[in-house]
């Protein structure tokens, strides 16, 4: 058993933001592997499973705000006896390139504050996770930033790395961490 954590905020608001890049990964990772993710009230998620190879696979979207996120995928860790290094965290980063990705086994939270609650419930920052590049504010608020839609200009970059994405997570199920990353961090 494993997990594939997408971080994102809920709600319309939310939607298509630079922040929700998790999100939208696990959507279009649903619809190309044909499951739904279907709300969980228990457990304050979006939640869809699938398998690779051998593997179970769930699917999770914190329902809880971004910097919230740790203790709803740490509980369902510990219910389904998944280790840390068996949850993979798709999440965005200000500090790569718009559209770049980034395989990594482990890592600090790097200012990322749905990282920095995946490491506090988790007790560990040994999980890998897939960060992906929303590019970096020119000037002012990092945290208005990152709940900006992207402009047009961005939109057929973004696309093309979110679908990148998808056939990241699905290489990491099916080929394992190192020709993964050796793919992706190119």
């Amino acid at each position: 058993m494993k997990l594939v954590v997408g971080l994102g905020n809920p709600g319309d608001r939310y939607t298509g933001t630079r922040h929700n890049v998790g999100f939208e990964v696990l959507e279009r990772l649903a619809d190309r592997r044909g499951f739904s993710l279907v709300h969980d009230k228990r457990l304050n998620a979006r939640v869809g499973k699938t398998r690779f190879g051998e593997d179970d696979v769930w699917v999770v979207q914190p329902l809880s705000y971004m910097n919230l996120s740790g203790p709803v995928v740490a509980r369902l860790a510990r219910e389904r006896s998944v280790s840390p290094e068996h949850v993979l965290v798709i999440s965005d980063d200000f500090h790569l390139p718009l559209g770049k990705l980034r395989v990594r086994l482990r890592g600090s939270a790097g200012g990322h504050n749905g990282l920095k609650s995946l490491i506090g419930a988790l007790g560990t920052n040994e999980f890998p996770r897939l960060r992906i590049g929303i590019d970096e504010p020119k000037q002012g608020d990092i945290e208005r930033f990152v709940l900006t839609r992207f402009k047009p200009a961005e939109r057929d970059s973004i696309a093309e790395a979110l679908d990148r994405s998808v056939n990241c997570v699905e290489d990491w199920f099916l080929l394992g961490p190192e020709p993964t990353m050796s793919r992706y961090n190119a």
